[in-house]
């Protein structure tokens, strides 16, 4: 399987692409990434995924993810608005599932894991890391990293 190619940010400010070609590639990295059978599929399962992301994120670490992504994609996570509380991963995931019709908790995982993967690999390390500050445990799985916990 090959990697999907999308442009990477590491200045945390995006690409000059065409908003339309931008968001173009970031559907058909999802496509491929999550095996999805045609883009209409793969763009469903990124808006709703980057929807619910958008509801998660707050302050310059949400102001900077709009930056590095290709418009269409800006405005899902900029248009939300913020949560009253903050969910775990397990409950962002079926989250997820509920604004997804037919969806189960292993294909709502499967959904997110693909969107968040190539989005991590779009913004940067180091955005995704300042992100998953914001978000409790859990979130670095479904960002394609280990998630790392101290022993106790």
């Amino acid at each position: 399987m090959s990697t999907p190619t999308v442009p990477r940010v590491t200045t945390g400010h995006a690409p000059r692409l065409d908003d339309v070609d931008g968001w173009l590639q970031l559907i058909d990295a999802v496509r491929e990434s999550g095996l999805y059978p045609t883009p209409s599929k793969a763009e469903q399962v990124t808006r709703t995924v980057l929807a619910a992301l958008g509801t998660h994120v707050t302050g310059d670490e949400r102001v900077d993810l709009a930056r590095a992504l290709p418009g269409e994609a800006a405005r899902l996570i900029a248009s939300q608005i913020p949560a009253t509380h903050r969910l775990t991963a397990a409950q962002f995931v079926d989250e997820v599932a509920s604004r997804t019709p037919g969806a189960t908790p292993a294909t709502a995982r499967w959904d997110v894991s693909s969107v968040l993967g190539v989005l991590s690999s779009l913004i940067g390390d180091d955005l995704v890391t300042r992100v998953l500050a914001q978000l409790p445990p859990g979130y670095a799985l479904l960002f394609g990293r280990a998630d790392l916990t101290p022993a106790s």
